[in-house]
């Protein structure tokens, strides 16, 4: 058994239910359309394995990636390479990012950094990302709230199982519990994720991974890219521009500038 945060067999279930170009509520035609207009390069942190990267390579901008799992690199540039694509990707960790460009924008996608897990640490990144934006660049990203629906009483227990099936017949089964929480105080949560590969009804593979989430209020994450030096913030829901946020239930976008 093996254990990662990015692992072979998490990769694998990513790369099935995260495809190419699918958009999550309309995510990627909102990043699409507000980079249109960039002429310089674009960075999307925590590339993973290609989702958003992919479709705006294939509009024509520039954009490089970045992410720190090596597995996760591996397919998001097999994917390229299958589309003829050659992107610049890097794999590194965000809070020491030192890349040799600086960019027209820079985007996190997907949620993903909610799974930077402890607070000090996300400052960091921030930081690392407005040091690598120009000047008038923007960031660009999504964040949500988890549900909230959370049993105690299922804390430490295996449950909420799926099942995977790839295309060469082999079966990915996942299940997943909590091991800490602190929904409402340090508004976090902790979860291990087992995935076991079964081929011809024989398990050949197994992986835990640690899954942290750590959320923010929607005022709170406006305050913090403030005191990052970031300015003209914008905050809509649901990849609408114009639309406020009103509910925990919705996706919140934010578009901040380097001054």
């Amino acid at each position: 058994m093996s254990f990662s945060n990015y692992g072979k067999l998490c990769t694998e279930v990513y790369d099935l239910t995260k495809k190419i170009g699918q958009s999550l509520n309309g995510d990627v035609e909102y990043y699409r359309e507000k980079l249109k207009p960039c002429k310089g390069r674009i960075l999307e942190a925590m590339v993973g394995s290609g989702r958003v990267i992919i479709p705006l390579l294939e509009s024509g901008l520039t954009v490089d990636g970045v992410d720190y799992s090596p597995q996760m690199l591996a397919s998001c540039r097999k994917r390229c390479e299958e589309r003829g694509l050659t992107p610049v990707l890097y794999e590194a960790n965000l809070q020491e990012l030192s890349l040799p460009h600086k960019y027209e924008a820079i985007i996190i996608p997907g949620g993903s950094f909610l799974l930077i897990e402890r607070r000090e640490e996300s400052l960091q990144v921030l930081h690392r990302l407005y040091e690598h934006l120009e000047p008038g660049g923007q960031l660009i990203l999504d964040l949500f709230l988890p549900d909230n629906n959370y049993n105690s009483s299922e804390f430490g227990r295996w449950g909420g199982s799926a099942t995977h099936h790839l295309p060469n017949g082999d079966i990915i089964t996942m299940e997943s519990k909590t091991v800490e929480a602190d929904l409402f105080f340090s508004q976090y949560r902790v979860s291990l994720l087992k995935y076991e590969k079964w081929r011809n009804g024989v398990l050949i593979q197994t992986e835990l991974q640690r899954f942290a989430l750590r959320w923010y209020g929607v005022e709170e994450f406006k305050y913090i890219l403030e005191s990052i030096g970031f300015s003209d913030i914008v905050v809509s829901a649901d990849f609408e521009d114009g639309k406020k946020p009103t509910s925990g239930n919705q996706t919140f976008v934010y578009r901040a500038t380097k001054v």
